[in-house]
Formats: structure tokens, C-alpha cells, sequence
């Protein structure tokens, strides 16, 4: 075997690993192959490849090099010589300083000891101590930091944005100067209802209407260009050919979940598809430490060490966002993504990434790939959702990155520059929309978004209980990033410009705004057709009239056609007559849009849990993972 660029520690640790029957010849070559081939340390090659832990090429290196084991699960570092500020640099060397020897030397606990890294930052960090060596497995490293700084992480987690911005924050849901506001046009509204009910509801009726008018015009604008081919298309399969798995970097792959242990085997089978090198990928099962069902789930699926189970600290409030924070100490990855539970990304999704970020500009931050489901053809609702998000993805996202206005992230399948996520303070554990607010964030902060022509495929919601939980939650947190960026408006305005400022208040400020005033609209429609149309026509100018009967007949329609033409691009052909359904699941928008305000009130920083699993699609794909279809042995999740 060629071991020229091994070192005699390792070849040793292989050798012993090889006569304890635990590596056959031809595996020792792969591995060693695979390290060279990928420039990865070969530890991780053997966890991720061959289902040996990195505790056990520790415990083994030590054994066959005569080197000290720091079992740091039994004896803990010196916590006077671990520092929180260095918590990054142990996680990128991974080592850590363990206790100083009688002799005064300080000995470091370290998965691989020969790591020039490593030895170059220690000498740097301790300069004239005798260094003394011990070996240790990789995710001990990580729990004793966890263990160490479990309180001060939380704590910064939760409350780092805030004390940095409290202005960008969603802890406080409206500013007085917003509450002051609001009460200033509900004055307004009744002096001019108590001086003329006529004129001011004319005024009123305009404004609506010709908001309507915009907002249907804003939309057809983003599906045009949306739907032009250099938009469509990001990354060619040729680029992703070129890229070399030696030079492709770590990536960081955050699931947070809770209580969702039924679809877990979804993911980690993704996961497994995926083609990108695993010993670049950091992949976190972000678990809250309360949630013990989904933690054993996540140690009985016999998962190899690269998924890695992230404990959440149990603390208010207890959502997404504060647990995606946490995890991110955690992050090794030059980026990172966000995938839910039961998510199936195309498995290129990866390298069109990093392709597309090579190409681009410095100042993109994040890219999204498109959103869609598996189980489209489950019910009225899952049919709806998908022609929803088709058009959503495929079309005004691309046509919003081609004009430079705030993309409100997918809650799914972004994937971000790990520097720039921490660079500005990562998410808002307050907003229960988080992903909307930071792509609002990385814009006004200078930065892009761009949308990949790849797309991550998951459960379509289609219980109607869950489905308006779930769709309460989008539209309050859409109301609390409208308020938290409104705060300052002439700010946002100079920050995103003209049209990225219009742009945000048509894609984020007014939808929210129309599902509340919907009912109404349709109320006042009815009324007018129970006592004659001549009769509301004699009131109101012709101006309004006409705006009013565009939106009825055109706007209305062409949304319809949105869908249409959404669900035609995928050639969905059977959802093309649902599409005419949507005057329908605009019902149950408004329904959603009127719990969102009461919790907006009562309740903002609540997350509604959204049931997964629920599909027989998704019941099968388990089923068939479990039973070993898609298995592959393993060590356990490192817990």
C-alpha cells in the first residue's frame, strides 16, 4: 500500500485496525485512496466509509503507538485552560488543552496529533510550554466544549442579535413610534368616518383597490422575468463536471427537528445520496434536549459518525431559529444548509452550490434552491401547495434575485457562506419566519441571494388543522419582519433602493395585509350583488370602479394563470385543473392570516409545530428504509 504521504502513526493505527479484522486489505487501500483523493483526514474516511468511530481509532492509535487516551467522556479538561473565545479553532483542529502533567508540561487532547494545523496554532497560542500529546476521538472533543459552555452558548443563541441590533430583532414586535402610528390612523379613519362615512370610504376603496392593482402587476412583472431562461437556468451540468472532490469544502448540514422521529430515516438516507465526498459533510441532527424520542430514534438508526446529534438547551422561546444558532457553534463547513426532517434533495444540489458560489460575486451570501413536494397528489390541499410553491420558486424568486430585492428565504434548502451567517448574527430566534427576515437582512447588509436551479422535494402539508398552523405561523412571522425592518423605513429605503424597497413591501409588507382584508372584499362583493350593482356603482367615481373591476376579473384570473403555467413548466399536467380551485384556498389564507394576527398580539414569539409524516407517501418511504431498502450499517449517530 503506497504510504509515502502517511504517517507512521497512521500506518500503524491501519495495520492493527487491519489485524483485528476490522479493515480487509483492499479497504485499507480504499480508504487511504480516498483520503488522498478527497483531502480529507483519514479518520473521518474510516468513520464515514467503513463504520469505525472516531473514538474507536483513537482508543486504537493510542493502544498502537504508545500514546496516552484522554477519554475526556471520563476525565474532564481543566476548564481554566479551555477558552470560549478559541471554541472555533477547537472545532477546525479539533483538539483541545487537557491538564497540565506533573512536570509542568500542558497536554493537548487531539483526534490526530501529527496534524501540522494543529501543532502550528498550539506552538503559536503557548509559546516556550512543553507540549505533550494524547489522543482523542472527535466528537468527544465536541461534547466536553458543549458540556463546558453549554450556558454562556444558550444564552448567546437566544440573545446575541438583540444585544448587538434590538432594532433587527422580532423580541420587541412593534416599537412605540410603530404603536403611535397605528393608533394616529385609527383617529384618522374615525374623524373622517364621523365627518364624511362617503368620501372616506371612497378613499379608502381606491387605496385597496389600487393596491390590488399593483400588487397583481408587481407579481406578472417577477413571473416574466422569472420565466426568461438566463434566469432559469444557474448551474449546467458541465460545471458541476469540472469541480474536484480534493477541492470541495466542508459542508455543514443543520436538521433541526422535533418530535419528528418518523421521518427521520428520510433524511438520512438523503443524505447518503447525496454526491458530494462524506467526509465533507458536517451534517448536525439538531435535537431539543428534551425531546427524547427523536434523540433515541436518531441513536437507534445506526448512522455513520458524520451525522452528529446537537443537543438544544431547553430555554424560551423554543424555536427553529434559536436551535439552528446553537448548532452553528458547531459548524466546521465553509457553508452551511438547512434541511428539514423529511426532505429529499436532488443529490448534485451540493456541488451546483459550490459551483454557483464560485462563479458569483463575493457579495453572494446565500443561495436557495427551489422548494416542492413528493406527495402532490394527495388531496385538495397538497395539490394547492404545490402549485403555490411552483410558482413561488420557479418563477418570482428568480425574477426577485434578477432585480435585487429581498428574497424571503424558504424555511429549507438555503445555503449560506458560514461567515457571513455568523457575520451578521445568524437568525432571529424571535421571528418565527426566521428564514424571511435574514434574506432581508443579508440585503440590506450589502449582500445577495441567488436562486439554483435545483430542487429539494419534501411533504406537502395536506392535514387542514396542521396546514393553518403551519400557514399562521408564515404570515405572522411575514407581519413581525414588516414591522422589524419598518422600524426605520427611510433606512431600509436608502439600504435596499427604489425598487428593492417597493419590492419588500409588495412581497413581504402587503400580502399578509390582503389576506386580512380578503373576507371583507368578498363581504362587500356579495352585498353589492344582493342589492343591485347599479346601486354601489352610483357611489363611487369611475376611476375606482374600473381599478376595482380589473382586480375582480383580470388579477383574479391571472393568478389562476400563474398556476397554471407553474404546474405546465414541471409538466404536472394534472394539477393544471386544480389551478382553477384557487379562489377556494384563498379562503383558508385568510382564515390562517386572522389566527396569525391574534397571535401577533397575544402570543408572537409562539411556533406552531407542523405535523410531518402525515402522507402515505411518506409513511411507504419509511417503511422502506427501515426494513433496509436504502439501510447501510453503521456506528450510531454520534450522540
Amino acid at each position: 500500500m503506497p504510504n509515502r504521504h502517511m504517517s507512521e502513526r497512521e500506518l500503524r493505527t491501519l495495520a492493527a485496525l487491519h489485524q483485528r479484522g476490522r479493515l480487509t486489505a483492499e479497504q485499507m487501500e480504499e480508504a487511504w485512496r480516498l483520503s488522498r483523493q478527497w483531502r480529507s483526514p483519514l479518520p473521518d474516511i474510516l468513520a464515514a466509509m467503513y463504520a469505525i468511530s472516531s473514538f474507536e481509532w483513537a482508543q486504537q492509535m493510542a493502544k498502537s503507538c504508545n500514546l496516552p487516551f484522554a477519554n475526556l467522556r471520563e476525565i474532564r479538561p481543566d476548564a481554566a485552560l479551555v477558552s470560549l473565545q478559541d471554541r472555533r479553532l477547537y472545532l477546525q483542529h479539533v483538539f483541545l488543552p487537557w491538564r497540565i502533567d506533573e512536570d509542568g508540561a500542558l497536554i493537548i487532547a487531539a483526534r490526530t496529533p501529527d496534524g501540522e494545523a494543529m501543532q502550528a496554532f498550539v506552538a503559536s497560542r503557548y509559546p516556550g510550554r512543553t507540549i505533550r500529546y494524547a489522543v482523542t476521538g472527535k466528537f468527544d472533543v465536541i461534547w466536553t466544549l458543549q458540556a463546558l459552555f453549554n450556558d454562556e452558548m444558550s444564552l448567546e443563541a437566544r440573545e446575541a442579535l438583540y444585544n448587538r441590533e434590538p432594532e433587527l430583532s422580532a423580541k420587541t414586535t412593534a416599537s412605540s413610534g410603530q404603536k403611535n402610528m397605528l393608533l394616529a390612523l385609527l383617529i384618522l379613519l374615525l374623524l373622517g368616518m364621523t365627518i364624511s362615512a362617503h368620501v372616506t370610504l371612497v378613499v379608502l376603496s381606491a387605496l385597496i383597490s389600487s393596491l390590488y392593482a399593483a400588487l397583481f402587476l408587481f407579481r406578472g412583472v417577477l413571473t416574466l422575468i422569472g420565466s426568461g431562461r438566463r434566469v432559469d437556468l444557474s448551474v449546467s451540468p458541465a460545471e458541476v463536471a469540472t469541480l474536484q472532490d480534493a477541492d470541495l469544502p466542508i459542508f455543514t448540514v443543520l436538521v433541526p427537528m422535533y418530535r419528528e422521529s418518523e421521518v427521520l430515516p428520510i433524511l438520512v438516507a438523503s443524505i447518503r445520496r447525496m454526491d458530494y465526498p462524506r467526509t465533507k459533510l458536517d451534517v448536525k441532527l439538531v435535537l431539543e434536549a428534551g425531546d427524547h424520542e427523536t434523540i433515541e430514534a436518531a441513536r437507534a438508526l445506526g448512522a455513520e459518525d458524520l451525522f452528529e446529534i446537537i443537543r438544544v438547551p431547553d430555554s424560551q422561546p423554543k424555536t427553529k431559529p434559536k436551535a439552528c444558532n446553537y448548532a452553528l457553534y458547531f459548524a466546521r463547513g465553509t457553508y452551511t444548509v438547512i434541511f428539514d426532517a423529511e426532505d429529499i434533495p436532488e443529490p448534485d444540489q451540493l456541488k451546483k452550490v459550490v459551483a454557483l458560489f464560485q462563479a458569483s460575486p463575493s457579495n453572494v451570501a446565500c443561495v436557495q434552491a427551489r422548494l416542492n413536494y413528493f406527495n402532490r397528489d394527495d388531496n385538495f390541499l397538497t395539490r394547492m401547495f404545490t402549485l403555490e410553491y411552483s410558482h413561488w420558486f420557479d418563477y418570482l424568486l428568480p425574477g426577485l434575485h434578477r432585480l435585487n430585492i429581498p428574497i424571503p428565504l424558504g424555511g429549507t434548502s438555503n445555503h449560506f457562506r458560514t461567515d457571513v451567517l455568523r457575520e451578521l448574527g445568524a437568525w432571529d430566534p424571535y421571528n418565527v419566519t426566521e428564514d424571511a427576515d435574514l434574506g432581508v437582512r443579508l440585503t440590506q447588509a450589502g449582500y445577495r441571494v441567488a436562486v439554483v436551479n435545483s430542487t429539494t422535494f419534501e411533504e406537502a402539508n395536506g392535514v387542514l388543522k396542521s396546514w393553518i398552523n403551519q400557514r399562521s405561523r408564515w404570515i405572522k412571522g411575514y407581519m413581525q419582519t414588516w414591522l422589524v425592518h419598518m422600524r426605520r423605513p427611510v433606512r431600509l429605503y436608502r439600504r435596499l433602493g427604489f425598487i428593492g424597497f417597493i419590492g419588500f413591501q409588495m412581497f413581504v409588507g402587503f400580502p399578509p395585509f390582503t389576506a386580512l382584508i380578503n373576507p371583507l372584499l368578498w363581504l362587500t362583493f356579495l352585498v353589492s350583488l344582493i342589492i343591485g350593482p347599479q346601486h354601489v356603482a352610483a357611489l363611487f367615481p369611475p376611476f375606482v370602479l374600473v381599478v376595482a373591476l380589473f382586480d375582480l376579473l383580470i388579477s383574479n384570473a391571472m393568478y389562476v394563470y400563474f398556476n397554471l403555467v407553474a404546474a405546465s413548466k414541471r409538466q404536472w399536467f394534472n394539477l393544471v385543473p386544480w389551478g382553477l380551485l384557487a379562489p377556494a384556498y384563498w379562503v383558508l389564507h385568510s382564515v390562517a392570516a386572522y389566527k396569525a394576527l391574534g397571535q401577533l398580539i397575544t402570543n408572537p414569539h409562539y411556533w406552531e409545530k407542523t405535523q410531518h409524516g402525515t402522507s402515505a407517501q411518506t409513511r411507504e418511504k419509511v417503511a422502506a428504509l427501515t426494513m433496509g431498502a436504502d439501510a447501510k450499517p453503521g456506528t450510531g449517530a454520534a450522540a
